[in-house]
């Protein structure tokens, strides 16, 4: 029997699982599963129909500092631990993970919302970092330094950072713990995990395979919980040597307020506001399929999605008609209904600020081909959305969507387009497509962003440092630099003489 039919035959909870032990409902600290002392459990629903799903424990600054200490405790062990041995762990929850695939990709749609089709490619994005580190652990090798003082050997070497704090979010919640989990594991450091309160199974689950793989006790810790504490006692707790954190810039400043007070590595990657830059040279059909990925993937719920997409003005009529056919044919509904292609939204707050982006739209000009509004009253589902003539001063050209709205505007020159790009705050991704190479050459250096997308919508992937410019963050995740993220670099020099 398919998984979408044996998921949507059967209740919802463990039994839902071909492998029940991945649902967990406590807390894993010291290699151990917690629960909270004396305090309810924290609710978890399906976004897509309201449906609870299970509790886990709402923890506090107490179980936020004993994972802490736990870390600690395993780090002076983890740090001596031959690279080589790293690496075989790491390649161990790797075939965990992907043996576990569909039910981790279940769990992912229940908890989450996304379609079975989304889920099933984190997982396999989720299990690449461990893969990717298991290779790297390896190659954090010492260098030499041709001395400059007579008599001197000069070396460089790479030590762990120490405790690692990982803030995760729901829209990613397996690949954002890995690619932070892994970079800090592989290089000699220990990690203490908050996933969101809202998608809290999948990092839950990791730590049961991460269990499985041998990794030893206080190496992988989860704290589940309400935010404001568990933030709180990570961002100050002086153990705390490096916390890594997607989301949200309005809270990444907030944790960079926090961390300053003990001098934490930093590493954040926070929103984006994505322009997506189409002239008239482009492949039209190309473009417009390329578009289309970069808005809605996720249902919109994407740090890279495409926000302001601009369309050089002789093929701007072309573009808005062909797009918003495309927009409009996608399929909603929840994630393990065959060809599903937008599911629910993550809760009532993001589908306020849709409507709230669409009126405020309209009402300063803009033309609504197709969408608008919820699928139906009181649901979490959105119609995928194409607004057109959206003007400059619109909210949703000013602040990150979040959702299955694309705005689309015009532009006449290359100048015009490169100004309206880089006119935000934001600058994690930017998508441009022409066929002009001299363009296309002098867009990619000129435009503000981390990472810039030419011709094509995916560019990530475990080998490529993921991360913005700006208001988008500080650091790299992936690539060699993500592991480095989570190291110090000793000078030593050596009397010869």
């Amino acid at each position: 029997m398919s998984l979408q039919l044996r998921a949507l035959d059967r209740s919802y909870g463990p039994s839902l699982l071909e492998d029940s032990r991945l649902w967990r409902e406590l807390a894993y600290i010291d290699g151990k599963w917690q629960a909270a002392d004396d305090r309810e459990g924290l609710a978890v629903t399906n976004p897509a129909d309201g449906s609870l799903l299970g509790h886990v424990p709402a923890m506090g600054a107490d179980e936020a500092a004993r994972a802490v200490e736990a870390a600690h405790k395993a780090l002076t062990a983890w740090r001596a631990t031959l690279p080589q041995e790293r690496s075989r762990l790491l390649y161990a929850w790797h075939a965990e993970m992907l043996a576990a695939k569909e039910d981790l990709a279940l769990l992912m749609v229940l908890e989450q919302g996304k379609p079975l089709s989304e889920a099933r490619g984190e997982i396999d994005y989720a299990a690449s970092f461990l893969l990717f580190y298991a290779e790297e652990a390896k190659r954090l090798n010492i260098e030499s330094v041709t001395s400059h003082l007579p008599d001197a050997e000069m070396t460089l070497e790479r030590q762990p950072l120490g405790v690692a704090a990982l803030i995760t979010p729901w829209n990613f919640p397996s690949a954002m713990i890995t690619r932070k989990a892994a970079a800090a594991l592989a290089a000699g450091c220990t990690t203490v995990v908050y996933p969101s309160p809202e998608t809290p199974f999948s990092a839950l689950a990791l730590a049961e395979l991460a269990e499985r793989a041998g990794l030893p006790a206080g190496l992988f810790n989860v704290v589940t919980g309400a935010p404001q504490a568990i933030g709180a006692a990570l961002c100050t707790h002086p153990k705390v040597r490096a916390l890594s954190f997607t989301g949200s810039t309005e809270i990444g400043r907030l944790i960079a307020r926090q961390g300053s007070q003990t001098m934490k590595r930093l590493i954040l990657e926070l929103g984006g506001h994505a322009p997506f830059l189409v002239f008239a040279d482009a492949d039209l059909g190309k473009a417009v399929e390329s578009a289309v990925s970069a808005k809605f993937a996720t249902s919109g719920q994407d740090c890279l999605a495409a926000n302001r997409i601009l369309v050089q003005k002789p093929l701007y009529a072309a573009f808005c008609k062909a797009y918003a056919e495309k927009a409009a044919a996608l399929k909603v509904g929840p994630g393990l209904e065959p060809g599903v292609e937008i599911g629910p939204l993550m809760n009532e707050r993001a589908l306020e600020k849709m409507e709230a982006q669409v009126a405020d739209a309209l009402a300063k000009g803009a033309k609504l081909l197709t969408g608008g509004k919820r699928l139906a009253p009181g649901s979490l589902y959105f119609q995928p959305t194409v607004l057109i003539d959206v003007p400059a001063e619109a909210l949703i050209f000013q602040e990150e969507t979040f959702g299955p709205i694309a705005a689309l505007a015009p532009f006449e020159t290359e100048e015009e387009a490169l100004a309206r790009a880089n006119d935000t705050e934001y600058g994690l991704v930017a998508y441009l497509h022409s066929r002009d190479a001299g363009r296309c050459r002098r867009l990619a250096s000129a435009l503000e962003y981390g990472m810039v997308a030419v011709n094509r919508t995916k560019i990530t992937g475990a080998p490529i440092p993921f991360g913005g410019v700006k208001q988008s963050g500080l650091g790299r995740e992936g690539s060699h630099l993500g592991m480095e993220a989570y190291s110090e670099v000793k000078y030593i020099c050596r009397d010869l003489g």
